[in-house]
């Protein structure tokens, strides 16, 4: 009987030791973000000689296995691009998270989660109406979706809840509207989204902003550029959102998504606006 506690005791030691290490595994200097949306924040301008080089502090999860990135999904790699699948392009997480870095000490990392379809309304993000939504998705959507074992709000949160027990989630970026123009619901829709977010992954709302990026700007003769009205508005519905101008972002032939070096600068607002509510100058 004597053994048998002793055994019981370690057994019980031995535990109490691992959830310790595992609580004290988090790195508060980690600084976490997820990134959602459609076609503008998968990333859809050619990756250029410039962008394939990143400071090691600045790391992608991988939400999917990309064997031709030699990525599997759950797990950290230096933000080369692509950051969201295995042959999406140029994005503007990318230039987020290299601006995000530059302006903090050599101690601080920072990750992202970027999970996006392009051409998906928000809806798709919509935990509680993902299946009928994917039901009637057009078929060359479908298999990115499957990408995401059909549910990518439920593969977001998957993989934000590993990111957690390595880092801190400090905002949530989303560059959507593009297919969802006209609709007077959209604030509604991603305040839905945002909220799910925050009660899914245990977060403060006061804590963690919601940061949305305009589509293709007027100036640049954007084919969506109405939306950005819409945009505008959703700081009403959601207090601690933020909207990012696109504003002389440049785009291309199609005038629907950004090139290169719009997406560098559009990504470079992002951090800009989140390095000023986090109190970096």
């Amino acid at each position: 009987m004597h053994k048998m506690n002793k055994k019981l005791g370690l057994i019980l030691l031995a535990g109490l030791l691992f959830t310790q290490v595992r609580c004290f595994s988090q790195d508060p200097d980690f600084q976490i973000y997820l990134c959602i949306g459609q076609s503008n924040m998968e990333g859809a301008a050619r990756a250029e000689k410039q962008d394939s080089t990143v400071d090691p502090r600045f790391l992608v999860m991988a939400a999917v296995d990309c064997q031709n990135l030699g990525r599997t999904m759950g797990n950290w790699y230096p933000a080369v691009p692509p950051l969201c699948r295995c042959r999406t392009n140029l994005g503007p997480a990318d230039y987020f998270g290299r601006t995000m870095v530059e302006h903090h000490p050599k101690k601080v990392k920072v990750g992202v989660i970027v999970v996006a379809i392009g051409g998906c309304k928000i809806e798709l993000f919509d935990k509680d109406n993902v299946q009928s939504y994917v039901e009637t998705a057009p078929f060359w959507m479908k298999g990115m979706i499957k990408e995401y074992n059909g549910n990518p709000y439920g593969r977001l949160v998957e993989m934000a809840k590993l990111a957690q027990k390595d880092g801190v989630i400090k905002g949530i970026l989303i560059h959507q509207g593009e297919s969802n123009i006209n609709d007077s619901l959209w604030t509604r829709k991603v305040k839905g989204v945002y909220n799910n977010l925050i009660a899914d992954l245990n977060l403060d709302p006061g804590k963690v902003p919601l940061l949305a990026g305009e589509v293709v700007h007027a100036d640049q003769g954007g084919v969506s550029a109405g939306m950005n009205a819409t945009i505008a508005t959703l700081p009403q519905t959601i207090p601690n959102a933020y909207v990012i101008s696109s504003a002389g972002c440049t785009d291309g032939p199609d005038n629907l998504h950004f090139n290169a070096a719009g997406y560098r600068e559009l990504g470079k607002r992002y951090a800009e606006k989140m390095l000023s509510l986090i109190g970096v100058k």
